[in-house]
């Protein structure tokens, strides 16, 4: 089966790649298709035209996929071929996945959104952290168990802006991963270790505390905790 749909994806392309460069696209056709377009949650599908040649950016990769004709494309980096439309009765655009079972059917599958649409992510990386918040927690409502939303991907780019000094940044990243996962030993360590090389004593030992007393094995918290009470009973 696998090797069928190989074949037939292959003469697929051989057949289209001959006329991808025939099509001309009228300004109207530009102007209504290109944009971004919402993948899922977290990404983003980008459609532009260069050289009158449609383009695609997904997954930060560029690419030209196969015109089928004045309204379908073939993209084999996603294994489908594709077709603009407009939901009736809204203005809402989208591209939507030609069934190869049903192919005359239409689905409503990637919604065009404003050019002013960001992901989580994106907020994230501009450091828009009540935003990123906002719609990561929107991810884990419909999915807790999402790759999205991981609690280690945040850890590592936390302790990222740590290793170039950007301790307001990191601090910052792991509140918003402590909101993701508030059970975590780990996220708790985390900022705690945040709090201390920013020179925030207090936090740091608030969120030991709290490590330790969510992970008991954790000596390195229990020790600056014992310590800081130390330091504070003499003071």
């Amino acid at each position: 089966m696998k090797f069928k749909i190989n074949f037939y994806v292959l003469v697929l392309v051989l057949l289209t790649l001959g006329c991808s460069g025939t099509i001309e696209f009228s300004d109207e056709f530009k102007k209504e298709t290109a944009g971004k377009y919402q993948y899922n949650e977290d990404e983003l599908i980008l459609v532009y035209y260069k050289d009158d040649k449609l383009m695609l950016n997904w997954k930060e990769g560029v690419f030209q996929p196969v015109v089928t004709d004045s309204n379908e494309i073939f993209v084999a980096d996603m294994y489908k071929k594709l077709r603009f439309v407009k939901k009736p009765g809204t203005a809402e655009r989208y591209l939507s996945i030609v069934s190869e079972e049903n192919p005359d059917s239409v689905s409503y599958d990637y919604l065009k959104v404003p050019d002013s649409y960001k992901t989580p992510s994106t907020h994230l990386k501009e450091g828009n952290y009540e935003e990123a918040l906002a719609g990561f927690l929107k991810i884990k409502e419909k999915d807790s168990t999402s790759s999205y939303i991981r609690e280690w991907d945040f850890n590592r780019k936390g302790y990222t802006q740590m290793r170039e000094k950007e301790y307001d940044k990191a601090i910052e990243i792991f509140k918003l991963n402590l909101a993701l996962h508030p059970t975590s030993a780990n996220v708790y360590d985390s900022l705690a270790d945040a709090y201390l090389k920013s020179g925030d004593s207090l936090n740091a030992y608030i969120n030991y505390k709290e490590a330790y007393k969510r992970n008991s094995d954790n000596k390195r918290a229990l020790k600056y905790v014992n310590a800081y009470k130390s330091k504070d009973s003499i003071q």
